[in-house]
């Protein structure tokens, strides 16, 4: 209890129990916190009377505006045959037509990782971290800003591997610009079943592409096993407003066939991309997922999908999107609330900021999207950390502040514990008036874990800082980026499994020259 006694003093007792709590501290670690399970209440903005009219109106934007199914006649060919009104692309859907459909969808399922002790469970009052999503561009410390490389690739997933608070491996950490266009998904997919044991996502640029996903996963967990059990989910992005493009319905198509998860995700930039009241928003959010949802129902009657919604505003001088802003979390709240009365699984929010570097924009906006993400609801939330640059980014340096942020949340989504440990009585009896609780029996038994701690941030006294070099925020995680990734361990793998997906990776990219268009 020595370093719990000095801990008003200044400096931290230097005795044998604190060099082992620091070793402990700084040990080699692959443990992965479980997924959370929210044990508070959700932040609601809409009263009843709004969820109704805004439900109402999206059942008239898809009955009298529609939707369009490009480049799609098999869509269209469902879509008809399921009774809604089809004129060239456009869909016209009947009142509760689509809603009829989407009641088929899981409301929580498991998405199965290579290692059973990570799978994850999506639904409920389940919540799922994974990194960010997309992004050309890497930035670090030492090397600043780069096309990404297929090298960054592999780092941001042994990165992810290693953060503790991070659930899931994500899915395009960034785009590894030096594979070619028709190819890099194929190392891509390699990287995440081979350097983790996390669960994963498929591609979605192609349908072929998705295929391909399909079948590598079956070479990981077997063909039988992959379509009895969920081991992907995938982002289908929609082409806001109302537009659903051949493409993206193509990979949904092929991972609903096979009993993989879609995330249908409006892509909405408010003023640009939907209207600029958050109302007529959420009204085109809720229609999008609509007819999505439910199409991913005609395909296969109970494959499972997550209701999405990436949600931003824009800068009316400079067309730039704006992140952590009130109006994108009223739509992100209110989106929750549509969702959960669709019975659905919820996507959305994540460390989003516009900042050119991991600065204080960066902070700010990421913790308000964050702290936003939780209280509304969110069950998979893409984009948990990493993002710099209004997504054009994966930071090396912001991938682990946020992720070590991640920590935060999980601690706070357990609520306030009412047990006897919880309620203290015993040690208020034991210190009564004018005493101090840093020596009772009760905060001896809880100190190591009453409290969350950051294993990034600074708490030093100003002197111990100074001594170790001053360093900011970036130059810690820097430290911390390249400390996990000197003393990260390949996750074991069958041989006979990893010689198959290098067998089928060698044979498909062999098969066609590179693109790179």
């Amino acid at each position: 209890m020595a370093d719990v006694a000095e801990a008003g003093t200044g400096r931290r007792a230097r005795g044998g129990g604190g060099a082992a709590r620091r070793a402990e501290r700084t040990a080699v670690s692959v443990e992965t916190a479980r997924f959370i399970e929210r044990n508070i209440p959700n932040f609601e903005v809409l009263n009843e009377e709004a969820l109704q009219i805004i439900e109402a109106n999206a059942e008239t934007v898809l009955e009298e505006i529609g939707v369009n199914f490009v480049e799609n006649p098999g869509a269209l060919v469902r879509w008809r045959d399921a009774g809604a009104d089809v004129r060239g692309e456009r869909v016209h859907i009947p009142r509760g037509l689509a809603r009829k459909l989407c009641s088929t969808a899981p409301g929580r399922f498991t998405q199965a990782a290579r290692n059973p002790e990570r799978n994850v469970e999506i639904g409920g009052n389940a919540l799922v971290f994974a990194p960010v999503y997309g992004p050309p561009f890497v930035r670090d410390a030492e090397g600043g800003r780069r096309y990404a490389t297929i090298e960054d690739f592999r780092n941001f997933v042994k990165l992810g591997y290693m953060s503790k608070w991070l659930h899931h491996s994500g899915g395009t950490v960034c785009e590894p610009t030096d594979i070619a266009v028709n190819k890099r998904h194929l190392d891509m997919l390699h990287a995440h079943m081979t350097l983790s044991d996390k669960p994963f996502m498929g591609s979605v640029t192609a349908p072929d592409r998705a295929q391909d996903s399909v079948d590598m996963a079956s070479l990981l967990f077997g063909a039988d096993f992959v379509q009895a059990n969920t081991v992907m989910t995938s982002l289908i992005n929609i082409n806001s407003p109302l537009t659903f493009d051949g493409i993206m319905m193509g990979a949904l198509e092929v991972y609903a066939a096979n009993n993989q998860a879609s995330i249908v995700s409006p892509f909405i930039v408010g003023g640009a991309m939907a209207p600029v009241s958050v109302a007529g928003t959420l009204t085109q959010v809720l229609a999008e997922i609509l007819a999505g949802v439910s199409y991913s129902q005609l395909v296969r009657a109970g494959s499972p999908v997550i209701a999405g919604a990436f949600v931003t505003s824009i800068d009316m001088n400079s067309g730039a999107p704006t992140f952590g802003t009130p109006e994108a979390s009223h739509i992100t709240y209110g989106t929750g609330q549509l969702v959960r009365r669709l019975g659905l699984p919820y996507r959305s929010a994540g460390g989003f900021c516009g900042s050119k570097l991991p600065d204080a924009q960066a902070a700010y906006e990421s913790a308000n999207s964050l702290n936003m993400g939780l209280l509304s609801g969110v069950n998979f939330m893409l984009h948990a950390c990493g993002w710099l640059e209004g997504g054009l980014v994966s930071s090396y340096e912001k991938f682990v502040m946020d992720a070590d942020q991640l920590g935060a949340l999980h601690h706070f989504a357990r609520g306030v514990a009412m047990d006897a440990n919880g309620q203290a009585m015993d040690a208020l009896r034991e210190v009564g008036p004018g005493g101090h609780f840093l020596g009772c029996a009760h905060t001896q038994a809880n100190f190591k874990d009453a409290f969350w701690r950051s294993d990034l941030l600074d708490y030093k006294p100003f002197e111990t800082w100074d001594e170790e070099g001053g360093r900011d925020t970036q130059a810690l995680a820097s430290a911390r980026v390249k400390r996990m990734l000197e003393t990260y361990r390949q996750p074991d793998l069958d041989p006979a499994i990893r010689e198959s997906l290098d067998d089928y990776v060698a044979r498909k990219k062999a098969a066609v020259p590179d693109a790179f268009l």
